[in-house]
């Protein structure tokens, strides 16, 4: 499948990559398909939506710099998810890139749980206190590694 990608042009995906999320992401509702693709910079990711070029998103696993990391989310919305268990679901986190150079941080109250069997996923709230929506990825995998 081709997809146009404002940052990367024409991109030729796997049907496998591609990621139905029947909710949309929030503030982005009427999107709803997405594909998962490696970023040319390690470890992060890109979710680039296959309707829209402009829309895309930077994507990092929360367990890499916060390994106490936990997404309680509710039964139904795994069971959606065709998730039964840890090892069925993937977990990723929005990240932004500040242009003035600022730390890179990333949301961790509102993570992406995906589905690996199914690829379909979801954007959760996550409602503990220590999960907010911007956590400067570099400060926090210090302080992991002390």
């Amino acid at each position: 499948m081709k997809i146009q990608t404002k940052i990367m042009g024409e991109l030729d995906v796997d049907e496998r990559q591609i990621i139905d999320f029947p909710d949309g992401l929030i503030g982005f509702k009427k999107f709803t398909e997405y594909a998962l693709l490696d970023a040319p910079q390690k470890p992060y990711f890109f979710l680039q939506s296959t309707e829209l070029a402009e829309l895309g998103f930077i994507l990092l696993d929360p367990f890499l710099f916060r390994p106490d990391y936990s997404v309680d989310a509710a039964d139904e919305a795994m069971v959606s998810l065709d998730v039964a268990g840890p090892e069925d679901a993937l977990v990723l986190s929005l990240v932004t890139v500040p242009p003035d150079g600022g730390p890179v941080t990333a949301n961790l109250m509102g993570p992406l749980v995906i589905g690996r069997k199914a690829r379909r996923g979801a954007q959760i709230v996550l409602t503990d206190p220590r999960w907010q929506t911007k956590h400067d990825v570099m400060a926090e995998l210090a302080a992991s590694r002390k």
